[in-house]
Protein backbone atom coordinates (compact mmCIF):
# COMPACT_ATOMS: atom_id res chain seq x y z
CA UNK A 1 0.00 0.00 0.00
CA UNK A 2 1.17 3.51 -0.79
CA UNK A 3 0.86 6.21 2.29
CA UNK A 4 -1.87 8.06 0.46
CA UNK A 5 -4.01 4.94 0.58
CA UNK A 6 -6.85 5.62 3.87
CA UNK A 7 -7.01 2.75 6.08
CA UNK A 8 -9.90 0.34 6.18
CA UNK A 9 -11.32 -0.30 9.25
CA UNK A 10 -14.08 -0.40 11.41
CA UNK A 11 -11.89 1.41 14.48
CA UNK A 12 -13.47 5.02 14.95
CA UNK A 13 -11.03 7.90 13.67
CA UNK A 14 -9.94 10.62 15.55
CA UNK A 15 -12.30 12.90 14.50
CA UNK A 16 -14.34 15.87 16.33
CA UNK A 17 -17.93 14.23 15.41
CA UNK A 18 -19.23 10.04 15.83
CA UNK A 19 -22.47 9.55 14.12
CA UNK A 20 -24.61 7.28 15.97
CA UNK A 21 -26.33 5.75 12.96
CA UNK A 22 -28.80 6.88 9.96
CA UNK A 23 -31.56 8.55 11.43
CA UNK A 24 -33.28 9.35 7.83
CA UNK A 25 -33.06 9.71 4.05
CA UNK A 26 -35.01 12.58 2.04
CA UNK A 27 -35.56 12.43 -1.90
CA UNK A 28 -37.14 14.84 -4.04
CA UNK A 29 -40.33 12.81 -5.19
CA UNK A 30 -43.00 13.57 -8.33
CA UNK A 31 -46.27 13.22 -6.54
CA UNK A 32 -47.74 11.90 -3.26
CA UNK A 33 -50.19 9.30 -5.46
CA UNK A 34 -47.20 7.26 -7.26
CA UNK A 35 -44.98 7.70 -4.54
CA UNK A 36 -47.47 5.76 -1.43
CA UNK A 37 -48.28 3.50 -4.56
CA UNK A 38 -44.79 2.53 -5.02
CA UNK A 39 -42.92 2.57 -2.07
CA UNK A 40 -46.41 2.05 0.31
CA UNK A 41 -48.46 -0.59 -1.82
CA UNK A 42 -45.57 -2.33 -3.71
CA UNK A 43 -42.45 -2.36 -1.38
CA UNK A 44 -44.72 -2.38 1.78
CA UNK A 45 -43.06 0.33 3.80
CA UNK A 46 -45.74 2.00 6.16
CA UNK A 47 -46.69 5.51 5.87
CA UNK A 48 -45.85 6.84 9.12
CA UNK A 49 -46.11 10.43 8.64
CA UNK A 50 -47.57 13.28 6.31
CA UNK A 51 -46.87 16.84 6.66
CA UNK A 52 -46.16 20.15 4.95
CA UNK A 53 -42.82 20.74 3.67
CA UNK A 54 -41.47 22.66 6.85
CA UNK A 55 -38.97 24.45 4.00
CA UNK A 56 -41.55 25.02 1.16
CA UNK A 57 -45.27 24.62 2.50
CA UNK A 58 -46.67 24.39 -0.79
CA UNK A 59 -45.12 20.85 -0.78
CA UNK A 60 -45.95 17.77 1.22
CA UNK A 61 -43.13 15.51 3.35
CA UNK A 62 -44.00 11.94 3.65
CA UNK A 63 -42.27 9.34 5.86
CA UNK A 64 -41.92 5.41 5.54
CA UNK A 65 -40.65 3.21 7.61
CA UNK A 66 -38.26 1.07 5.99
CA UNK A 67 -38.67 -1.97 8.14
CA UNK A 68 -36.23 -1.27 11.33
CA UNK A 69 -37.38 2.19 12.41
CA UNK A 70 -34.89 3.60 9.95
CA UNK A 71 -37.11 6.34 7.49
CA UNK A 72 -37.18 7.72 4.32
CA UNK A 73 -38.85 10.58 3.51
CA UNK A 74 -39.94 12.24 0.02
CA UNK A 75 -40.70 15.80 -0.62
CA UNK A 76 -43.62 15.49 -3.14
CA UNK A 77 -46.03 17.68 -5.21
CA UNK A 78 -48.06 18.62 -8.24
CA UNK A 79 -45.80 17.17 -10.64
CA UNK A 80 -46.26 14.28 -12.69
CA UNK A 81 -43.66 11.05 -12.31
CA UNK A 82 -40.50 10.55 -15.00
CA UNK A 83 -39.42 7.39 -15.19
CA UNK A 84 -36.24 8.58 -17.22
CA UNK A 85 -32.82 8.02 -14.61
CA UNK A 86 -32.09 10.82 -13.28
CA UNK A 87 -28.76 12.22 -14.42
CA UNK A 88 -25.62 11.07 -12.27
CA UNK A 89 -23.24 13.40 -11.14
CA UNK A 90 -21.03 14.45 -8.38
CA UNK A 91 -23.28 15.67 -5.28
CA UNK A 92 -25.90 13.17 -6.63
CA UNK A 93 -27.49 10.15 -5.12
CA UNK A 94 -26.45 6.89 -7.75
CA UNK A 95 -28.74 4.48 -5.75
CA UNK A 96 -30.17 3.86 -2.37
CA UNK A 97 -30.14 0.20 -1.15
CA UNK A 98 -32.81 -1.42 0.98
CA UNK A 99 -32.85 -4.80 3.25
CA UNK A 100 -35.24 -7.45 2.14
CA UNK A 101 -35.74 -10.64 4.01
CA UNK A 102 -33.55 -13.27 2.74
CA UNK A 103 -36.13 -16.14 3.13
CA UNK A 104 -38.59 -13.74 0.86
CA UNK A 105 -35.95 -12.92 -1.92
CA UNK A 106 -37.40 -15.37 -4.50
CA UNK A 107 -40.83 -14.34 -3.66
CA UNK A 108 -40.12 -10.74 -3.83
CA UNK A 109 -38.67 -11.34 -7.78
CA UNK A 110 -41.89 -12.81 -8.22
CA UNK A 111 -43.91 -9.68 -6.92
CA UNK A 112 -41.64 -7.63 -9.30
CA UNK A 113 -42.43 -9.33 -12.00
CA UNK A 114 -46.21 -9.54 -10.75
CA UNK A 115 -46.00 -5.55 -10.86
CA UNK A 116 -44.11 -5.29 -14.41
CA UNK A 117 -41.17 -3.92 -12.40
CA UNK A 118 -38.04 -4.29 -14.29
CA UNK A 119 -35.01 -6.00 -12.83
CA UNK A 120 -31.59 -7.17 -12.81
CA UNK A 121 -30.05 -9.77 -10.22
CA UNK A 122 -26.67 -9.82 -9.19
CA UNK A 123 -24.84 -11.64 -6.82
CA UNK A 124 -22.17 -8.93 -5.76
CA UNK A 125 -19.85 -11.20 -3.66
CA UNK A 126 -20.86 -10.01 -0.01
CA UNK A 127 -24.99 -9.45 -0.82
CA UNK A 128 -27.59 -10.78 -3.59
CA UNK A 129 -29.32 -7.68 -4.98
CA UNK A 130 -32.47 -6.94 -7.26
CA UNK A 131 -31.94 -3.47 -8.90
CA UNK A 132 -34.92 -1.67 -10.39
CA UNK A 133 -36.58 2.01 -11.02
CA UNK A 134 -39.05 3.45 -8.71
CA UNK A 135 -41.95 5.22 -10.83
CA UNK A 136 -39.14 8.66 -11.06
CA UNK A 137 -36.46 6.15 -12.46
CA UNK A 138 -34.49 6.43 -9.33
CA UNK A 139 -32.61 3.30 -9.24
CA UNK A 140 -32.71 0.96 -5.78
CA UNK A 141 -31.29 -2.10 -4.57
CA UNK A 142 -33.28 -4.56 -3.11
CA UNK A 143 -30.54 -6.22 -1.04
CA UNK A 144 -29.95 -9.16 1.21
CA UNK A 145 -26.72 -10.77 2.95
CA UNK A 146 -25.69 -13.88 2.61
CA UNK A 147 -24.55 -14.21 6.10
CA UNK A 148 -26.81 -13.47 9.47
CA UNK A 149 -24.79 -10.38 10.88
CA UNK A 150 -25.38 -9.03 13.81
CA UNK A 151 -26.06 -5.05 12.79
CA UNK A 152 -23.75 -3.68 15.25
CA UNK A 153 -20.83 -5.72 13.79
CA UNK A 154 -21.35 -5.26 10.06
CA UNK A 155 -19.14 -2.72 9.92
CA UNK A 156 -16.06 -4.91 11.60
CA UNK A 157 -16.80 -7.77 9.56
CA UNK A 158 -16.76 -5.65 6.50
CA UNK A 159 -13.05 -4.29 7.36
CA UNK A 160 -12.07 -7.89 8.45
CA UNK A 161 -13.15 -9.08 4.54
CA UNK A 162 -11.63 -6.45 3.33
CA UNK A 163 -8.02 -7.43 5.04
CA UNK A 164 -8.75 -10.76 3.79
CA UNK A 165 -9.68 -10.14 0.40
CA UNK A 166 -6.50 -7.87 -0.24
CA UNK A 167 -4.28 -10.63 1.47
CA UNK A 168 -5.52 -12.95 -0.99
CA UNK A 169 -5.17 -10.54 -4.28
CA UNK A 170 -9.08 -10.69 -4.97
CA UNK A 171 -10.31 -7.50 -6.79
CA UNK A 172 -13.30 -7.21 -4.73
CA UNK A 173 -14.88 -8.60 -1.77
CA UNK A 174 -16.43 -12.83 -2.15
CA UNK A 175 -18.60 -14.41 -0.12
CA UNK A 176 -15.49 -16.56 1.12
CA UNK A 177 -13.80 -13.19 2.59
CA UNK A 178 -17.02 -12.73 4.72
CA UNK A 179 -17.65 -16.21 6.01
CA UNK A 180 -13.64 -16.26 7.10
CA UNK A 181 -14.30 -13.19 8.32
CA UNK A 182 -17.21 -14.24 10.29
CA UNK A 183 -14.90 -17.36 11.59
CA UNK A 184 -12.04 -15.08 12.36
CA UNK A 185 -14.31 -13.05 14.52
CA UNK A 186 -15.78 -15.74 16.47
CA UNK A 187 -19.22 -14.23 15.09
CA UNK A 188 -22.13 -17.23 15.18
CA UNK A 189 -24.03 -17.26 11.71
CA UNK A 190 -25.89 -18.70 9.32
CA UNK A 191 -25.71 -19.05 5.68
CA UNK A 192 -28.43 -17.97 3.37
CA UNK A 193 -29.04 -19.87 0.00
CA UNK A 194 -29.69 -17.71 -2.55
CA UNK A 195 -30.45 -18.36 -6.45
CA UNK A 196 -27.02 -18.27 -8.55
CA UNK A 197 -26.47 -15.06 -10.47
CA UNK A 198 -23.78 -13.09 -12.07
CA UNK A 199 -21.71 -10.27 -10.59
CA UNK A 200 -22.75 -8.24 -13.36
CA UNK A 201 -23.40 -4.32 -13.17
CA UNK A 202 -26.41 -2.37 -12.28
CA UNK A 203 -29.17 -1.04 -14.78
Amino acid sequence: MTDDTPDVTADLPDSPIHTTGTDHITLVGSNEEDTIAFYRDLLGMPLVLRQPNLDDPSSTHLFFDTGDGRIITFFVGDRPSNQQPPRAGVGGVHHLALSIDPERFVEIREALDDADRHYNEFDRGIFHSLYTRDHNGFLLELSTDKFSIPDERKGEVLATAQRIREEAGADFAREEDVEAALNELGIEYEKVELPDASSGSEL
